[in-house]
């Protein structure tokens, strides 16, 4: 099973066919050969093995990463309870 956080795009690399995502914190370069649509920064993507597989709508994706983050925590609370 593979799981994949919205990522927000906050670089665009033209030359390179890539953007730089942020993903809770965490930023990467990732290609974007497989999109059709071009990405603008701001959007929010999934990705799956380095490659951005598709746009999705903010309000999804704000609420995913609230949910996300709500896991992150739990499991933070339950390590320190250990």
């Amino acid at each position: 099973m593979c799981l994949s956080i919205p990522s927000q795009v906050v670089e665009i690399h033209e030359d390179e066919q890539a953007v730089t995502v942020d993903t809770m914190g965490v930023k990467r370069k990732v290609s974007s050969h497989l999109m059709v649509d071009p990405l603008v920064l701001g959007d929010y993507v999934l990705i799956h093995i380095g490659f951005v597989m598709n746009k999705i709508d903010p309000e999804d994706a704000l609420a995913s990463l609230e949910l996300y983050q709500e896991i992150v925590e739990k499991l933070e609370q339950e390590e320190q309870a250990s």
